[in-house]
């Protein structure tokens, strides 16, 4: 035997170790860029020069002995080069009116990222809608595929899940089936986060206590009145080996945000994600006497009163109609320079009403339409 042999063994094993570890390690960090704000996106790159000194060393050993390396290489390459997803954010704030006679939702996009959506609200039934935050568009690159959209498929998601089974009650809730429809809401985005995060195989860091999506409910119920629920997904990773992650999407914490606790005051609900570095809420520059709200509380002696309710925390008296006007304008001057907005109105007379909806988007050229949720595939085909 060649005495050389063992050494060029141990240098192929050594260079196999450094590749699987390196492509994993890049996988995971180009999941961490694509899905992490800008500014969480320094150090990632490898070192290139290392890379090609490396790769040019292992050239020369895998000539000649290419035979031992391809009975090694596709059980690791499978592994370790999971497909690349690119996850898009909702990102922004939503203030939600519950006015006399109406929910007004009104969104305001954060731009933080070139490829962020605004939050939009989706209409999930006559008197109810949902907005989702964070992780709402993913799709793959390399398929030019888009894999969901949770925004759009909302609607759907709720109706498949309420068809195929009856779903547990909430404990606690006032509301008595109505609770146990909002729960079958939050399993039906649940299920579908999971569907898409469990091709997720690097390492995901975000910012402690975030979640990686957020979904806002506000309705009128029968007999019962408007409420708003906030419900937040959190992600749990386990390492299995060289870098290999795997990922699910916990169930999600429910919070009843509307109707407020008995002589707690009626006034504007809001919310933000990205959470960390939430902008001040449009309730709070009211009560700071923000000149940006101060010119429109100036302008009229109905935004006067609007603004007043809110602030007395009587929001349930404010007319709706000056209420529409009051929002859309105060919305409009706190916005970021070119951040898309929308306005939706749920009322019992009219339901769910677009009062400013949200701009067309453009499509991305080449991309392949959304395979519907639980569409069959050679991984899962129909049973």
């Amino acid at each position: 035997m060649n005495p050389f042999v063992p050494a060029i063994l141990l240098e192929l094993e050594a260079l196999r170790i450094f590749i699987t570890a390196w492509k994993s390690r890049a996988c995971a960090n180009l999941k961490e860029m694509r899905i992490l704000p800008q500014r969480d996106r320094n150090g990632l790159a490898p070192s290139r020069a290392r890379l090609c000194s490396f790769l040019a060393r292992g050239i020369a050993i895998a000539i000649g002995l290419a035979a031992l390396s391809q009975q090694v290489a596709p059980q690791e390459n499978e592994r370790a080069s999971p497909e690349e997803t690119v996850v898009n954010l909702a990102a922004g704030r939503v203030v939600i009116a519950v006015v006399k006679g109406a929910i007004l939702i009104g969104t305001v996009e954060n731009p933080i990222e070139p490829e962020t959506h605004p939050p939009i609200p989706v209409a999930i039934g006559s008197l109810r809608a949902g907005v989702v935050l964070g992780a709402v568009d993913w799709w793959s690159p390399s398929e030019q595929e888009q894999l969901a959209r949770l925004d759009q498929e909302l609607p759907h998601l709720h109706s498949r899940v309420v068809e195929r089974t009856a779903t547990p009650h909430l404990e606690g809730g006032e509301a008595g089936a109505e609770a146990t429809d909002i729960e079958a809401t939050g399993q039906a985005l649940l299920e579908r986060l999971n569907d898409v995060a469990r091709d997720l195989h690097g390492k995901i860091s975000l910012p402690a206590d975030e979640p990686i999506a957020e979904l806002i409910i506000a309705d009128i119920l029968p007999d019962y009145g408007p409420e708003v629920w906030q419900l937040t997904y959190k992600m749990k990773q386990d390492l299995q080996e060289n870098d290999y992650w795997t990922t699910r999407i916990l169930r999600p914490a429910f919070l009843q945000f509307y109707p407020p606790e008995k002589d707690q005051p009626k006034t504007l609900v809001e919310f933000s994600y990205p959470p960390e570095d939430a902008p001040t809420p449009l309730i709070e520059l009211l009560r700071q006497k923000d000149p940006r709200l101060e010119k429109i509380v100036a302008s009229d002696a109905k935004m006067r009163e609007v603004a007043d309710c809110f602030l007395r925390g009587e929001s349930n008296k404010a007319p709706a109609a000056d209420a529409i006007q009051f929002l859309r304008a105060a919305l409009d001057a706190i916005a970021p320079p070119n951040a898309r907005e929308t306005m939706a109105s749920i009322q019992e007379q009219t339901s769910f009403t677009w009062i400013l909806p949200p701009p067309a988007e453009q499509a991305k050229p080449g991309l392949k339409p959304l395979r519907p949720a639980g569409a069959p595939t050679l991984q899962k085909p129909t049973q």
